[in-house]
């Protein structure tokens, strides 16, 4: 059985121990608007190899003790192995990105921020107005730190 949210929240931060997400939204790293070309050639220069993913979404865990209180809805996959034979950038701005692999999709939406880390990897996040993070999209060629 999964422990209870509030559980999960007493003992450590909500998803917020994953630096380079956390470093977006605090501003540890370089992180600016998306500008779709540029994610657009990170994504073509990446395309028919192995890459390690991690996708994570959020209503809410890194605001769940505010004025709301509500109970976040989360969903988090941390170094899955794909290969996608196409990527693709689409939107005016939240952007969403997709992978089209062997078998499906993956993608996420409400994308506003990116970067490209010292390691090579690309970093795609969505925030709120708040600047709480709602969405990550992370596409690296090695293991993301635990």
């Amino acid at each position: 059985m999964l422990p209870n949210t509030a559980t999960v929240h007493a003992t450590r931060p909500p998803l917020a121990v994953h630096s380079s997400l956390r470093d977006m939204r605090t501003g540890g790293q370089h992180v600016g608007p998306i500008d779709p070309e540029r994610v657009q050639a990170e994504l073509d220069a990446r395309l028919g190899v192995d890459v390690y993913l991690h996708l994570e979404t959020t209503t809410g865990s890194y605001t769940a003790l505010g004025p709301e209180k509500s109970t976040p809805v989360i969903a988090f996959v941390r170094n899955a192995t794909v290969r996608y034979d196409r990527g693709l950038v689409t939107g005016e701005g939240p952007y969403r990105v997709g992978l089209k692999l062997d078998s499906g999709w993956v993608y996420a939406q409400g994308l506003t921020d990116y970067t490209v880390t010292e390691r090579g990897e690309l970093l795609l996040a969505g925030h709120d107005d708040e600047g709480n993070l709602r969405v990550g999209l992370q596409l690296s060629l090695q293991p993301f730190r635990e």
